[in-house]
C-alpha cells in the first residue's frame, strides 16, 4: 500500500501548486463562521475577531479552496454541524453521522480511486457537561497501524515534527485535572492526525512553526467544535517547520553519543556487553594511563567490576590483602555513579591527610571529566552542600565530616541525590568513637534512602556476615597481591619464615650475616642496623616502632654507625631537602632530622608539623630518603609501601599488637611494579614467642559495634539526630531504626540484664532530663506512641556534632560569654573555641592558679587559650612549641582541632537564638584558625595540597590569587618554586581549577536561585 500512498502524495503536490497560483474561491455558505469571519481578500470591511486566538495569527485557511475544488472545507464542516444542531431534537449520532456522508460523498467524487480503502467512522456524541463534540476513531487498530507505519516513512521531516509534538500535547492533555471529556477530544484527534491519510490535503503546506499556545487557551476557556479541530491540524500542519538535519553532523552526533550511550545501557543492566570501559568512555582508561601508569586491570579487579551484583546496584563489601588494588576499583565505580547514572557521590575516608590526597589525586580526573571534587575535613565543607545545576559532585569526608554531610542531606531531603557511598577501611566500624560515628552514618544511609547503593573495602575483615547482614550486602574476596608477601620472624640472631604447615608454625630461614662489635651490640641488641643495610639505599625499608620517641631514637642510632658512603646517594637532594625544612622552620631545624637526612633517614610520626610530614613523605616515594622510623599510624594513613618491612616489638605504646594492625604493617612490604617481592620481618624477644606465634596464626579480629560503649558519641548522640531529623520521633520507630543498626544485628552478644528496646528507653529518658529532647515515654508501655521534638539546645547540639557530654557545659559557656564578652582582642573567643576534650593532655607549670585552687578544666583550658593565641600572633609553630614546652606536633594537633571546633561551634551557635551574635565572630575565627597563616596566604592555602611553606613560595613568585595558580603553566611552576616536581605541580593547579570551578558553581547556583520565578506568587493560581 506504501506506493500507491506515494503517488496520491506526489499528485496532491502538483494539485497544490495549482491551487497557490490561482485566485481564492468566493465561500459559498454565507452563513459560515469561517466566512463571517475573514472574508476573500477582495472583500471589503475588518475580519471578525475570534474568541481564544492570537491577535498577531493569521487565520490561514478562512479563505482556502479545500481539494473539492470549489468550497472550504473548514466552511462545509462548521455550515453543517452548525445546520444540524439547531433543533435540539435531533438524535446527535445521526446528525454526527449525516456530517461524515455530506464530507465523504464530496471526497468520494473527488478522489475516489485512493480513498476507496478508507473505513474510517466518526461518531460525533455530545457531552452532556461541557455541551461539546467527541470525535472517535473507530477503525480496526491493526490497519491503522500498517498505513501509519508505512506512510510516515515517505513522510517529510516537517510532518514527523508535527506528529510529535502532537503526541507530546496529547500526552500532557491526558494529565491535566481540567476536564475528562476535553482530554478525550485531543487524544482522540491527535490519532487521527497521526494516520497521514485522515487529512491528506494540507500535508503540502506544513512549512511554517506550530503556535499551540493560542488554541490551548480555547481548549481551556471554550468547548470546540468539529471546526475547530480541523482548522487547529491543518494550522499546525501548514506552520510544521522543515528540519535542515544534515546527515553528517547526525553521523558525528551518533558516533559521540555512541560510548555514553553503551555505557548507560551497561551499569543499568547485568549484560556482559559492558561497552568501551567498564561502562566508561574510553578517555577514562587513558586517564588512568596518563596520571597513575596503570596500563590494565589486574584480573581480580576485572571479575569484582562484572559482579553480578554491582550491575544490579546492591550494595558490597569486598576485601583484599593491603596493595592488592582495592582503591583503583573503588574509584572506577564512583566515575560510573557520577558519570553515567548522573549522582553524587559520597567517599568516606579515615584521616584529613587521607582525605586531602585523594582530593589532589581525584581533581585531575575531575576538570578533564567534568565533575566536582569537594573536600570535607577539619574545618572545611559546606552543610548542605551546594546543590549544583549541571555538573555532580564528589564529597570525600573524614567520618565525622561525612556524618554531618549525610544529616543535612536527609534534613533538606536531598538524601536520594547521593547515589554513592563508598567507605575506604570498614574495619574502622570497631574502632571506638569513630566507629560509632561511621555506623551511626550507614545506618541511617540504609534507613532513608532504598536508592543510594553503598560499598565497603577493607584488607583485614573476620565476622563478615554481620557486616553483610547490616549492610544488606553482597560479599567478594580474594587473596591477590600484586607482589609476594614473605612474612618472617626474628628472634636473636636467627630469621624464622612463618609456616602454617610446620608444628609450631615457624620453619628456620637464615642466621644473619653481619659482624658486629662489642660497642655496636650493646648500641643495637636486635641487630637493626644488619637488617636495614641489607637492603638500602638501592631499596626502601620501613621500621615500625612502639612509641614516638623510639622512632627518633631508631633514626638516630642507625645513622651514627652506618657507614660514610650512605652519604652520597642523591647527596644534592638531601640538601635540598634539608633547606625546605629549614624554610619550613623560619630558620629552626630538628636537631635529629639534621642528623639522619645525610644518610637518607627520617622519622615519621605525629609529632610532625603538617608541611615536615609532607615533605618526609614526598622525599621517601622519590628514594631521596630510604628509611623511615615510624609509628603504627603510617600503616593506616598515606600509601608508602617498602622493600622490606620492620617491625620493632610487637607493642603500639604498652598493648601488645592486635592482629588487624600486623596485617596492615605487614601489607607494607612489596612495592607493586618495583619490587619482586616484599618481605616483613617482625623482631621478638624469647619471652613474647608464644604470643606471637597466637598472633601470626590467629583469625583476625571481629568488629564489634561501640554504640554502647560510646555512650555521648553513641546510641545517645544518635537517638538525639533521630528525632532532630524526624526518621524516627516515637519509641516504636526508634526501636525499628536499631534494628538495622549493626548494634541490632550482634545484640545477641549484649548482657542478659537489658534488652535493646529496655537500653533505647534509657537513652531517650536521659535526653528528656538533659533538656535535649520534650515527650514522656510510657513506663508501661515501651512502644509508647506519643511523639518525641527535639528542643533549641538538642537541635544545636546534633547540627553543630557537639559530643553530648559537653552540650550543657557548653551553652553555659557561650551564655556567660554574653554578659561581658571581651572583643579588645580575640583571646575570649578563642577560649570559647578551645577544644574540651584536649584538656586532659595539658599539664601547665603555673604555680600561681594552683595556688588558688581554681578548677582544673578551667586553668588546662586557659593555658592552651594561651597557646593558640600566640599561635594567632606569631603563626610559627616552631616558636610557639618552644615557647610553651610543647612539642610541635602537639601544638600542630591542638591548631586543627581548635579550627574544628570553632566551625562545629558556629552551627551550634546558629541554632539558638541568643546566639546570633557569635556567628560572625566565629566564621573569622574559624577561618584564623584553619590556616593560622597571613592574611595574603589564605587563598592559596584553600588549594588541596598547598600548606604554608609552599604557600609562602607560590606567594613569592607572584602567584598570589586562585586564578593565578588555576591558570599557571606547570613548567613555568617547576622552574620558579624550588623543591616541586612536575607531578606535584600538575596536582596543585588541577586542584587550584577544580576549586575554582566549584566556587564559579556556586555564584552560578546564586544566581540562578535569586532569578528563579516562584511558584507560590499570590494570584497566579
Amino acid at each position: 500500500m506504501a506506493e500507491p500512498r506515494l503517488a496520491v502524495r506526489r499528485k496532491s503536490h502538483s494539485s497544490s501548486e495549482r491551487k497557490r497560483s490561482r485566485a481564492p474561491a468566493q465561500p459559498v455558505a454565507a452563513s459560515s463562521p469561517v466566512a463571517r469571519k475573514r472574508p476573500s481578500s477582495g472583500g471589503e470591511g475588518p475580519p471578525a475577531e475570534a474568541p481564544c486566538s492570537n491577535d498577531s495569527e493569521e487565520d490561514m485557511f478562512g479563505d482556502y479552496d479545500s481539494f473539492y475544488g470549489n468550497d472550504s472545507l473548514i466552511a462545509q464542516v462548521d455550515d453543517i454541524e452548525h445546520k444540524y444542531l439547531q433543533d435540539k431534537n435531533m438524535d446527535v449520532k445521526t446528525a454526527g453521522e449525516i456530517i461524515l456522508g455530506n464530507l465523504q460523498s464530496g471526497v468520494h467524487q473527488k478522489e475516489q480511486d485512493n480513498f476507496s480503502a478508507s473505513q474510517n467512522v466518526v461518531l460525533l456524541k455530545s457531552d452532556q457537561e461541557e455541551g461539546a463534540f467527541q470525535v472517535h476513531d473507530s477503525d480496526p487498530a491493526d490497519g491503522n497501524q500498517k498505513l501509519t507505519e508505512s506512510a510516515l516513512d515517505d513522510l517529510p521531516s516537517s510532518q514527523l515534527l508535527y506528529f510529535e509534538k502532537m503526541d507530546e500535547l496529547s500526552s500532557a492533555s491526558r494529565t491535566s485535572a481540567l476536564s475528562k471529556g476535553r482530554d478525550e477530544r485531543v487524544n482522540s484527534f491527535s490519532d487521527k492526525i497521526r494516520d497521514p491519510l485522515s487529512f491528506y490535503a494540507g500535508a503540502e503546506h506544513r512549512n511554517r512553526p506550530t503556535d499551540s499556545s493560542s488554541h490551548s487557551k480555547c481548549i481551556l476557556f471554550k468547548p470546540e467544535s468539529l471546526k475547530d479541530h480541523l482548522k487547529s491540524a491543518m494550522t499546525g500542519n501548514a506552520r510544521a517547520q522543515t528540519l535542515q538535519v544534515s546527515k553528517t553532523k547526525q553521523l558525528k552526533e551518533a558516533v559521540l553519543s555512541e560510548e555514553i550511550f553503551v555505557a548507560r545501557k551497561a551499569i543499568e543492566s547485568s549484560s556482559l556487553d559492558i561497552g568501551p570501559f567498564y561502562g566508561l568512555p574510553s578517555k577514562v582508561k587513558d586517564l588512568l594511563r596518563q596520571l597513575r601508569g596503570i596500563e590494565t586491570l589486574y584480573e581480580w579487579q576485572h571479575d569484582c567490576l562484572m559482579l553480578e551484583s554491582l550491575q544490579q546496584r546492591k550494595n558490597l563489601i569486598y576485601s583484599l590483602p593491603t596493595g592488592g588494588g582495592k582503591t583503583l576499583v573503588a574509584e572506577i565505580i564512583i566515575l560510573q555513579e557520577l558519570l553515567c547514572r548522573q549522582k553524587d557521590v559520597l567517599m568516606i575516608l579515615p584521616y584529613v591527610a587521607i582525605v586531602q590526597e585523594k582530593v589532589r589525586g581525584l581533581s585531575s580526573f575531575g576538570i578533564e571529566l567534568g565533575f566536582l571534587v569537594e573536600e570535607y575535613a577539619g574545618s572545611k565543607g559546606r552543610f548542605p552542600p551546594i546543590r549544583r545545576r549541571v555538573k555532580k559532585s564528589l564529597y570525600i569526608a573524614t567520618i565525622e565530616k561525612g556524618h554531618a554531610l549525610v544529616n543535612s542531606l536527609i534534613e533538606t531531603e536531598r538524601i536520594n541525590d547521593l547515589g554513592l557511598v563508598v567507605v575506604d577501611e570498614l574495619h574502622m566500624l570497631g574502632a571506638g568513637s569513630r566507629g560509632a560515628v561511621l555506623e551511626i552514618t550507614l545506618a541511617k544511609l540504609l534507613y532513608t534512602s532504598k536508592k543510594t547503593q553503598i560499598i565497603g573495602m577493607s584488607a583485614t575483615l573476620n565476622n563478615v556476615g554481620d557486616l553483610q547482614k547490616f549492610l544488606q550486602a553482597e560479599y567478594y574476596t580474594n587473596n591477590f597481591r600484586p607482589v609476594e608477601l614473605k612474612e618472617y620472624i626474628k628472634i636473636r640472631d636467627t630469621i624464622y619464615a612463618v609456616d602454617s604447615k610446620t608444628q609450631n608454625g615457624f620453619a628456620f630461614s637464615r642466621l644473619l650475616n653481619f659482624k658486629y662489635s662489642s660497642n655496636l651490640e650493646k648500641a643495637d641488641p636486635d641487630h637493626i642496623i644488619a637488617l636495614v643495610t641489607e637492603v638500602i639505599p638501592k631499596y626502601s625499608c620501613l621500621i615500625f616502632c612502639p612509641t614516638k620517641k623510639n622512632c627518633e631514637n631508631v633514626a638516630s642510632m642507625v645513622c651514627k654507625y652506618l657507614k660514610k658512603e650512605f652519604r652520597v646517594h642523591k647527596e644534592k637532594e638531601k640538601e635540598d631537602l634539608i633547606k625546605n625544612l629549614k624554610s619550613i622552620g623560619n630558620g629552626t631545624f630538628c636537631p635529629v632530622l639534621k642528623q639522619t637526612i645525610p644518610f637518607g633517614i627520617a622519622y615519621h610520626h605525629s609529632g610532625l608539623t603538617n608541611d615536615e610530614r609532607k615533605s618526609i613523605e614526598e622525599a621517601y616515594s622519590a628514594g631521596v630518603l630510604c628509611v623511615l622510623a615510624c609509628t603504627a599510624t603510617l600503616a593506616a594513613g598515606v600509601n608508602l609501601p617498602a622493600r622490606r618491612v620492620i617491625l620493632r616489638a610487637p607493642y603500639v605504646g604498652n598493648d601488645f599488637l592486635k592482629k588487624n594492625q600486623y596485617k596492615q604493617m605487614a601489607g607494607r612490604a612489596g612495592r607493586a611494579g618495583i619490587d619482586s617481592a616484599g618481605e616483613s620481618i617482625l623482631i621478638v624477644q624469647e619471652k613474647d614467642k608464644h604470643l606471637v606465634q597466637d598472633l601470626v596464626h590467629s583469625p583476625l579480629e571481629n568488629c564489634y559495634s561501640n554504640l554502647l560503649q560510646e555512650l555521648t558519641k553513641g546510641i545517645q548522640s544518635l537517638l538525639l539526630s533521630l528525632v532532630g531529623l524526624k526518621v524516627a520521633v516515637t519509641h516504636e520507630e526508634v526501636d525499628n531504626f536499631m534494628c538495622c543498626t549493626l548494634l541490632g544485628v550482634q545484640q545477641q552478644l549484649l548482657s542478659k540484664e537489658k534488652s535493646l528496646t529496655e537500653i533505647v528507653k534509657d537513652g531517650l529518658e536521659n535526653l528528656i532530663e538533659k533538656g535535649l529532647l520534650k515527650g514522656r515515654i510510657s513506663q508501661k508501655d515501651h512502644n509508647s506512641k506519643s511523639t518525641l521534638t527535639i528542643t533549641p539546645l538538642g537541635k544545636a547540639t546534633y547540627k553543630g556534632s557537639i559530643d553530648l557530654a559537653y552540650c550543657n557545659i557548653l551553652y553555659r559557656d557561650l551564655k556567660k560569654g554574653l554578659e561581658g564578652l571581651v572583643l579588645e582582642s580575640n583571646l575570649h573567643l578563642l577560649y570559647l573555641s578551645t577544644p574540651y576534650d584536649m584538656t586532659s593532655t595539658c599539664s601547665p607549670d603555673w604555680m600561681i592558679y594552683l595556688r588558688q585552687n581554681m578548677d582544673d578544666a578551667v586553668v588546662n583550658r586557659f593555658y592552651l587559650t594561651f597557646v593558640l593565641y600566640a599561635l594567632l600572633k606569631e603563626t610559627n609553630i616552631w616558636s610557639v612549641s618552644e615557647k610553651f614546652n610543647l612539642s610541635r606536633g602537639y601544638v600542630q594537633n591542638l591548631l586543627s582541632s581548635a579550627a574544628s571546633f570553632a566551625s562545629c561551634l558556629l552551627h551550634f551557635c546558629e541554632e539558638i537564638e541568643e546566639f546570633w551574635v557569635y556567628k560572625a565572630l566565629l566564621i573569622e575565627l574559624t577561618k584564623q584558625l584553619t590556616y593560622c597563616v597571613k592574611t595574603e596566604l589564605i587563598p592559596l592555602m584553600e588549594v588541596a595540597g598547598v600548606l604554608e611553606a609552599r604557600a609562602k613560595q607560590l606567594y613569592n613568585a607572584g602567584y598570589k590569587t586562585l586564578a593565578h595558580l588555576a591558570n599557571a603553566n606547570p613548567e613555568t611552576l617547576v622552574r620558579m618554586i624550588e623543591h616541586l616536581s612536575r607531578r606535584q605541580a600538575k596536582q596543585i593547579i588541577s586542584s587550584a581549577k577544580m576549586l575554582l570551578s566549584e566556587k564559579a558553581e556556586a555564584l552560578q547556583e546564586e544566581v540562578e536561585e535569586l532569578l528563579k520565578v516562584p511558584t507560590d506568587i499570590p494570584g497566579t493560581h
